[in-house]
């Protein structure tokens, strides 16, 4: 099943002028995306070349590309040690009418290597996985995501062993390949021991010494652990949002997962499912507009608490509180409206009912927030 993702008029419109790289985790349709730009659209265009196949290596290494083409594709070259200077030395060269398109399962901002700066040369995108946004948007919609992600092929497949089977694969292709090309660990054992450990810990302050316990092991392991897996794509953390008026936490940060499914309770897995909406949107502001935004969440030290706050150039836009089957107002909305300069509170929700309780407080279906604010 074909579907045309969310960014393709933005790589479309900035390939005229610059190099664009297109990060994502693993599976989320970054190598799709970009054969769309190729004719006809296969892995077996000369154009397209991926760092994993051994083949490719040396023709990507002397710049060997294929002649008449407009557009090359390059894949999974964040693991050669010179791709920025591979990059760079492309750009300058200013090869008439040929473009290029690199994609990556990593954060191609921290994997820079070879110490050459891309500054002026490129623009960047983040693909995210399937979201409402992008599709219908309905409540059938938002019960597949919660059922089998808003990756491409779980989504679209709708089985349940087929999903358990591909996300076996996943993990495996993070810790074996990822982290072999990327990475200087050599304590993989515990790191897949860490993927275990952190479904459960989802929705929650996740504390370091907890797991650190967990797997008999120091703070800073499990801290470099987790950053790597953050680099990776696998998770992601937001921190504490603090105002004046309130005795917010300050340092414990939430841990979330790109792969919802892992996580068995209902309720934890919607609101992962709409963190990582969030983020898509925080994601989106930044690659396409330019502003500089953030995902924290609201808590303070009596253990009040709303799930998410967006901000854009430091200042609160909306805050989210994501509570599955609840469609009463939950008293911390109230609370926090007091005492934080935050302008707005949602509480989204996976049934039917859709209300405002005060000027500054809206309950409704996750859907329909989503319509409204023209989440990609």
């Amino acid at each position: 099943m074909s579907h045309t993702r969310y960014l393709r008029p933005f790589v479309q419109k900035d390939l005229e002028e610059k190099i664009v790289l297109v990060g994502g985790p693993r599976q989320v349709g970054k190598t799709t995306l970009a054969l769309t730009f190729l004719n006809p659209s296969s892995k077996k265009n000369p154009a397209y070349l991926n760092w994993d196949a051994s083949a490719d290596r040396p023709l990507i290494r002397k710049a060997e590309f294929p002649p008449g083409v407009e557009l090359i594709v390059l894949d999974e070259i964040h693991k050669y040690a010179k791709w920025r200077g591979l990059l760079k030395g492309l750009f300058d060269k200013r090869v008439p009418d040929l473009k290029f398109l690199v994609t990556g399962s990593a954060r191609l901002d921290h994997y820079k290597r070879g110490g050459e700066s891309l500054f002026g040369r490129h623009t960047s995108f983040r693909l995210h996985p399937f979201s409402l946004g992008e599709l219908n948007g309905t409540q059938k919609d938002l019960e597949s995501l919660l059922r089998f992600s808003g990756f491409p092929e779980p989504f679209f497949r709708q089985d349940s062993t087929r999903l358990r089977l591909w996300r076996r694969a996943r993990n495996s292709l993070i810790i074996g390949d990822d982290l072999r090309d990327l990475e200087r660990v050599h304590e993989l054992s515990q790191i897949e021991a860490l993927l275990e450990l952190l479904p459960p810990r989802v929705g929650s302050p996740i504390s370091i010494k907890g797991i650190r316990e967990d797997l008999d092991t120091s703070h800073h392991s499990v801290e470099r652990w987790i950053k790597i897996l953050e680099n990776l794509y696998f998770c992601f953390r937001i921190p504490p949002y603090g105002s004046p008026k309130v005795r917010a936490v300050k340092k414990e940060q939430k841990l979330y997962l790109w792969e919802w499914t892992e996580i068995e309770d209902p309720g934890i897995r919607f609101e992962n499912l709409v963190a990582c909406q969030l983020l898509k949107y925080v994601h989106f502001k930044e690659d396409t507009e330019g502003f500089r935004m953030e995902l924290r969440y609201l808590r303070d030290t009596d253990k009040r608490e709303v799930d998410f706050v967006v901000l854009q150039e430091g200042k609160p836009l909306f805050a989210v509180e994501a509570k599955l089957n609840e469609e009463n107002m939950a008293p911390a909305l109230h609370y926090f409206k007091e005492r934080t300069p935050v302008p707005f509170f949602y509480q989204v929700h996976g049934r039917t009912r859709d209300y405002q309780p005060d000027f500054r407080i809206r309950v409704c279906p996750f859907p329909t927030f989503c319509k409204d604010l023209k989440m990609p």
